[in-house]
């Protein structure tokens, strides 16, 4: 029997569905259940984390993430939601990046005892990839985002750039592998404003915010944790249920999937643009929606898995210069430290990356394996000697929305027309570009716009950023 105190309670108890169980609307789901709200979450796939996300491949038989995804220091609301579900101690943390040109020489950035933003400086003099008047031309363009970030005027970085007249080397054995890794995107296409951001927020504010956070599970068993944050807190979680359609009135919200309907009393849209778009009712201007989903460019990203019969390197990740490959990460290193500290056999299983690998879209997977074969052993020798025993590759053709100059025009905000309709995903308007910190965010503030809206106590989700330390206290 239901005491009249629980009843009372219940009835207070705002019942809100979560449409999409990536990033976005698992940081929506969690924080509104712990802000007392009752979650249905439903997610069309068998398994969490959207576009982050791990699944067992079918031709390996082994659980392969579809994309490396790496967080920094400076992702706060993404570190806030893992230590919010339990997980923060299976991210592995570094503070030192490694650039390998081909023959295998390292240049290895990390930060020293200097105050920021200088704290990388004595190694970044040192790195023997970039020669004297490489150092010069990257020193003035980062001297001049010490200012501030630029303001998007419809300028890429690739032309803003030039005034600080770069050399060739900079462009790329500096700018292109951090902002194309960070951005998805080439420099002719990205917004200085967001290139600028990437720099100034991860490398110059503090040391803390560089570090690079690589997680040491699959991305599903990370997100696993998510849905159990919800349901300890009465919610429900829907896997292989996709919505397909879903209607508003006054009395509220009613979410349609094959298996039934749900009544609520709001919804939060975690979906991809082209999604939302198809969902919102006619209502709802759904002409508009569609309108905002054609204005977005999408990027796509590749990672080729392989596996080898023995050690190939010592290394745990590195960026690797002049060639298409631009990342090596080496999971059976990095997730051995979860299974007490021992690899997987005598074998390396290591993850490529490719960042707007728009060359790649129509190019095999054999044909793809083989180049990065013959790139591998570029950069790590004992590759030659080692025999690949299984390998695919995946591709993520819409993988990111392009952060070109202007985009933001089209970036809608997480409260919608509608008092019971919002939006979450990277896509919205976060301040970030397509990252998972810019989906938690969007995911903190689609819960912030849903508790000013039903009257919660709690109406602040999102995390501050780190504050700058050192010089750039100086900056702002």
């Amino acid at each position: 029997m239901v005491s009249p105190a629980a009843e009372s309670s219940e009835k207070r108890s705002s019942h809100v569905a979560i449409v999409g169980g990536g990033l976005a609307g698992l940081a929506a789901g969690c924080a509104l259940a712990d802000a007392g709200c009752r979650i249905s979450l439903f997610e069309k796939r068998p398994y969490l984390g959207g576009r982050a996300s791990s699944y067992q491949h079918p031709g390996t038989g082994e659980v392969v993430d579809n994309c490396q995804h790496v967080l920094l220091g400076c992702c706060t609301s993404l570190i806030d939601l893992y230590r919010r579900t339990g997980v923060e101690d299976k991210i592995r943390w570094y503070s030192e990046l490694i650039f390998l040109e081909p023959g295998g020489r390292a240049s290895r950035i990390h930060p020293s005892f200097l105050p920021a933003p200088l704290h990388t400086g004595p190694s970044f003099l040192g790195a023997a990839c970039l020669e004297v008047k490489d150092k010069f031309s990257i020193a003035r363009t980062l001297a001049a985002l010490l200012a501030g970030v630029p303001a998007d005027e419809g300028q890429t970085f690739q032309a803003w750039v030039q005034r600080y007249h770069p050399t060739p080397a900079a462009l790329e054995r500096f700018w292109k592998p951090i902002l194309i890794s960070a951005l998805n995107e080439d420099l002719d296409r990205v917004s200085v404003f967001y290139a600028g951001q990437v720099i100034r927020e991860s490398f110059m504010k503090s040391a803390e915010a560089g570090r690079m956070g690589i997680p040491a599970i699959p991305l599903s068993d990370l997100y696993a944790a998510g849905a159990d944050y919800i349901r300890a807190r009465g919610g429900e979680v829907f896997l292989r249920a996709s919505v397909e359609s879903f209607s508003v009135n006054e009395a509220g919200v009613r979410v349609c999937t094959a298996q039934g309907e749900t009544a609520c009393d709001s919804v939060v849209l975690a979906a991809p643009f082209d999604v939302v778009a198809k969902l919102m009712p006619q209502g709802l201007d759904r002409e508009g929606w569609s309108a905002i989903a054609e204005s977005f460019e999408t990027s796509p990203i590749a990672g080729i898995h392989l596996w080898f019969d023995r050690q190939i390197t010592d290394l745990d990740h590195a960026v690797l210069l002049d060639r298409t490959i631009q990342w090596m990460f080496h999971k059976s290193r990095i997730q051995s430290a979860v299974r007490g500290g021992t690899e997987n056999g005598a074998g390396s299983y290591v993850e490529l990356v490719v960042s707007a690998a728009k060359s790649l879209v129509h190019t095999s997977k054999n044909d793809i394996v083989e180049l990065a074969l013959r790139e591998l052993r570029e950069f790590f020798p004992l590759a030659c000697e080692a025999k690949l025993l299984k390998s695919t590759v995946i591709k993520e053709i819409y993988a990111t929305f392009s952060p070109v100059p202007g985009v933001d025009q089209y970036r809608p905000k997480q409260a919608t027309a509608s008092p019971r309709v919002f939006l979450a995903g990277d896509w919205t308007a976060t301040g970030w570009p397509a990252t998972m910190e810019g989906a938690v965010r969007s995911g903190y503030l689609a819960a912030e716009a849903v508790a000013l809206a039903v009257k919660l106590q709690r109406t602040k989700f999102l995390v501050a950023d780190l504050p700058a330390r050192g010089l750039m206290r100086l900056f702002g």
